[in-house]
C-alpha cells in the first residue's frame, strides 16, 4: 500500500503511464516492421479513420500552423498512410483518407494495446483494469458533455 506522504498526483501517473504504453507501442511497432511511423501519426490516422480530413483539420487537432500540418500530411502521404483526394466543392481543399497501409496500420496498433492492456491485467487484475478503464471514461467524458473528446497531443 502506498502511504500518504508518497502519493503521487494523479496527472503524472497518468502522464507516465501514458508515455509508458506509447514507447511500448512504438517498440512493438518497429519489430512488426513499422519503422517509419512517429507518435504523431497515430492521432491525424485516427481522425482521417472516421472521415476525410483536411490539412486545416489536422493544424487544428495537433494545434500547430497549417504549414506544419501540410508537412505532416505530405510525410505521411508520402509514407502511404493517407491517400490525397479531391473535393468536387471546392477545388483548393485537398481531402486526406486513410489508405488501406494506414488501416493496416491502425489495425496492428489495436493489437498492441490489446496486448499490453493484457499485461497490466496481469499486474492488477482484470477487474481492476476493467474499473480503470470505466472510472477514466465516465472522468473524462463527464468534462466533455458526456462524450469523450478526440484524441489530440497535449503539447
Amino acid at each position: 500500500m502506498i502511504d500518504d506522504d508518497q502519493v503521487v498526483p494523479l496527472a503524472r501517473l497518468l502522464a507516465m503511464a501514458y508515455r509508458d504504453l506509447i514507447e511500448n507501442l512504438h517498440a512493438r511497432l518497429r519489430e512488426r516492421g513499422w519503422s517509419q511511423v512517429r507518435p504523431a501519426f497515430g492521432f491525424v490516422l485516427l481522425a482521417a479513420r472516421d472521415g476525410p480530413i483536411t490539412v486545416t483539420e489536422i493544424a487544428a487537432l495537433m494545434g500547430t500552423t497549417k504549414q506544419a500540418a501540410s508537412k505532416l500530411a505530405a510525410a505521411m502521404s508520402d509514407a502511404g498512410y493517407l491517400v490525397v483526394g479531391a473535393d468536387s466543392d471546392d477545388g483548393r481543399q485537398r481531402p486526406l483518407h486513410l489508405s488501406p497501409r494506414g488501416a493496416e496500420l491502425l489495425a496492428d496498433v489495436e493489437e498492441i494495446y490489446r496486448a499490453l492492456e493484457a499485461e497490466w491485467a496481469k499486474v492488477i487484475g482484470v477487474p481492476a483494469l476493467k474499473r480503470l478503464r470505466h472510472s477514466l471514461h465516465t472522468a473524462v467524458a463527464a468534462s466533455h458533455g458526456g462524450e469523450l473528446p478526440a484524441v489530440r497531443p497535449s503539447w
